[in-house]
């Protein structure tokens, strides 16, 4: 599965889907749940900590008696980048229970409601081939101190088409400002990784401030890059981007000349293809006046290809242009100017 850039990723907290992808059926059909209790009503995390909550699920499940289950819990109110909490796999104990613990981190910050229980083992992207089996559980206070704030500074800062580039993570205390003062276990994902916010596994290891820098081929530049804090079952905070890339824009008419008033298409490419962005037809007033003179053109998925109409105004040589402006992580550009000649 590969991911396109997608606009509410750039520069924000990495908050994607955590359902498997597959589990748009219906609940588990042998999953019947009696209840399910928290040891805690409340709990306070400090800093890239987290702070055990041990959670019993009582019921039914016709199914293979070693399947353990994962608890999701859902933001209910609070200011933490969280949204999701899960459960680590709970393994069944006894004939009708499981029990183990839930990690919450202090990125959770708010109040938690359980919402349902998911077959595991947890596993983003695959996994349970169902839906969570809903359940209106209890809630859970969190109060998160010391959250962790990561930042990325991509160099260069506009990514040229078919060149590498670094990116520099850094992982601080939001709180403070400064770094927690040890080296940091973090994973440094692409595309999949990161649409499924996986914590274990593949990590880096930071400097004593908090600092990273991973080189990164050509090829990811077009895929979300993050670094994920590893957690247990999955991530406890993240931060998704796309690097900056420019505005390449070539256009040309099919006609260099035509009776005025006749449309004339242009047709030209946009660069990466930034699907859905828009582009427009410019047409020189005066010396230095650009300005817009058809509707917008759609920039075509994959092949970044559009068509955009143009229609002589007056006899004698008209120049034009083709104006993107900025979209997405791509910046705006222009096009060289060409002459369509009014007839």
């Amino acid at each position: 599965m590969r991911i396109r850039v997608l606009a509410a990723l750039l520069a924000a907290p990495l908050v994607l889907a955590v359902f498997p992808a597959a589990a748009q059926a219906a609940p588990d059909p042998d999953l019947k749940i009696d209840s399910i209790t928290l040891n805690k009503t409340s709990v306070a995390v400090s800093g890239l900590n987290t702070a055990p909550v041990t959670v019993t699920v009582k019921g039914t499940y016709g199914a293979d008696t070693s399947t353990p289950v994962n608890v999701i819990l859902e933001r209910t109110g609070g200011t933490g980048s969280e949204r999701t909490l899960f459960s680590t796999n709970l393994p069944r104990l006894t004939n009708g229970t499981w029990s183990g613990s839930l990690l919450v981190p202090s990125t959770a910050n708010g109040t938690f409601k359980v919402t349902g229980v998911l077959t595991g083992p947890f596993f983003p992207g695959s996994g349970s081939m169902t839906e969570p089996t809903p359940y209106a559980g209890p809630s859970l206070a969190v109060t998160g101190t010391h959250q962790p704030k990561i930042t990325a500074l991509v160099s260069p800062r506009v990514v040229p088409f078919g060149s590498g580039f670094s990116i520099k993570w850094a992982v601080t205390d939001a709180q403070t400002g400064k770094p927690y003062g040890s080296k940091l276990r973090v994973v440094l994902g692409t595309d999949n990784t990161c649409a499924e916010n996986w914590g274990p596994g593949y990590t880096n290891l930071t400097d004593t401030s908090g600092v990273v820098t991973k080189s990164y081929p050509a090829s990811d530049a077009q895929w979300v890059n993050c670094l994920l804090l590893p957690g247990d079952p999955w991530s406890i905070g993240g931060q998704g981007l796309n690097v900056a890339r420019p505005g390449i824009v070539t256009a040309a008419p099919s006609k260099t000349s035509a009776p005025v008033g006749t449309i004339v298409p242009v047709n030209g490419v946009v660069q990466g293809a930034p699907s859905a962005c828009k582009v427009y037809l410019q047409r020189l007033y005066g010396a230095t006046q650009w300005r817009t003179v058809s509707p917008a053109g759609k920039i075509r998925s994959y092949s970044g290809k559009f068509t955009l109409n143009a229609q002589p105004a007056y006899k004698g040589l008209i120049p034009y242009r083709v104006y993107f402006p900025r979209c997405y992580n791509y910046q705006a550009g222009v096009s060289k100017a060409f002459y369509i000649r009014g007839l």
